[in-house]
């Protein structure tokens, strides 16, 4: 087992940046609903707001990866944070829609690699076969920022506002980022030639296509990308809108799309690290994750629950099985050398995230086919017909990585 003095100086310290990043994407899910009344929002424009933020996300992917692995974690993670705690900030001080699109921009920006940063280190200081366990671990820990902007971030709504909750993650992330600079190592010395700017650019070009990264890359894509698109909006709008339930009952069961995040983050990272301990491939979690999430979509397609509680719990596995996504990354990165883990894992991101800005507004026109409801809410056939949507596209993405086209 990885030494406790690691965990403390390696994965906490970036798994403070997954807190916030977590807390960022799952808040909106949360406020959702009153920036669409206050703002008065269509489900595009509030889809627009969500995937704003994950347009810059995917922005910051390619840069950011390639200056982690020719600067260090350290400094680049250092940086980033003091930019999402600006966008936090923008948003805590924005009079209108475009305004909180700018922070939720800017935002996007600092956190966009928080992940990867810790897969990253992970992959260059500890042994192979502990890095989906310990990223998984680290995962687990980020979902706290999940779980706090899920029930607690409803209670505190009414007493600090919207703005309020924008200002305390502006000054946690001042906080996360010294502690990044005090504890994470440089990185360790490559024997790899040194080469120019131009050279290591081009070695995304490889990544991209290499035959492992071609076959397995968009299902991963669609696995950790439906958790965000649900997770980080669509998942509470459906519930006041497909399930009827309002305030502290929709804040619960979102919590329970959070506490899904947290069981499954460290599930599926220390059943990889077990299976490839034991030589087998760590890509069989993620593919038992993809195909629970294929049923999960389709039990809430269909419609079957009997009660609230049926309800948590498929909101629950929904979250567990999407979670093995940094599982896969892991895997995926193992197939190339440690001193490109840092840009195998941002083109991922990349790519995932590209598939994020399309579900979120894809969701959004879907819902604006149909009229809105009487309470201000979307149809909920709307919804079924945009899952509908998501679950065919993990479909064929799952069937082209088990059935590749032979060369």
């Amino acid at each position: 087992m990885p030494s406790p003095a690691t965990f403390l100086r390696l994965t906490l310290p970036l798994a403070g940046v997954n807190v916030l990043n977590q807390a960022s994407r799952a808040l909106l899910a949360t406020i959702g609903p009153a920036l669409a009344l206050e703002f008065g929002l269509s489900a595009t424009e509030l889809g627009l707001l969500a995937a704003t933020f994950f347009a810059s996300y995917a922005l910051a992917q390619l840069p950011a990866g390639l200056g982690m692995d020719l600067f260090g974690v350290r400094r680049v993670q250092a940086v980033l944070v003091l930019v999402a705690g600006l966008g936090f900030l923008l948003c805590a001080l924005s009079g209108s829609s475009l305004g909180l699109a700018v922070g939720r921009f800017v935002t996007g920006l600092g956190v966009a690699v928080g992940m990867i940063a810790m897969l990253t280190v992970h992959t260059q200081w500890l042994p192979r076969h502990q890095v989906a366990g310990r990223t998984g671990l680290g995962v687990f820990v980020a979902s706290f920022g999940g779980m706090a902007a899920t029930l607690p971030a409803q209670q505190l709504l009414p007493l600090i506002g919207w703005r309020g909750l924008f200002s305390i993650m502006a000054g946690l992330s001042l906080g996360v980022s010294l502690w990044i600079l005090l504890s994470v190592p440089e990185r360790p010395v490559s024997d790899a030639p040194k080469r120019g700017l131009r050279a290591e650019i081009v070695e995304y070009a490889r990544i991209a296509r290499h035959p492992a990264f071609l076959r397995i890359a968009p299902a991963i894509t669609l696995l950790s990308g439906l958790n965000f698109t649900y997770g980080g909006l669509w998942a509470g709008p459906w519930l006041r809108d497909v399930g009827g339930y309002e305030g502290a009952l929709r804040a619960g069961l979102l919590m329970c799309f959070a506490l899904g995040m947290m069981g499954g983050s460290l599930f599926t990272g220390q059943a990889a690290s077990f299976l490839t301990r034991r030589g087998y491939d760590a890509m069989v979690v993620p593919g038992i994750g993809m195909a629970g999430l294929g049923l999960t979509q389709l039990v809430l397609i269909l419609n079957l629950w009997p009660n609230t509680a049926a309800i948590g719990a498929i909101w629950f596995l929904f979250a567990f099985v999407s979670a093995s996504g940094p599982t896969a990354y892991a895997a995926l990165s193992h197939r190339f050398p440690a001193e490109l883990a840092g840009r195998v894992g941002t083109l991922i991101n990349f790519s995932m995230l590209l598939v994020v800005f399309f579900l979120q507004n894809a969701i959004g026109w879907v819902l604006d086919l149909w009229p809105r409801t009487a309470s201000g809410g979307w149809s909920a056939v709307g919804y079924g017909w945009a899952m509908g949507m998501t679950l065919v596209a993990q479909a064929v993405a799952v069937g082209w990585m088990l059935f590749p086209r032979r060369t």
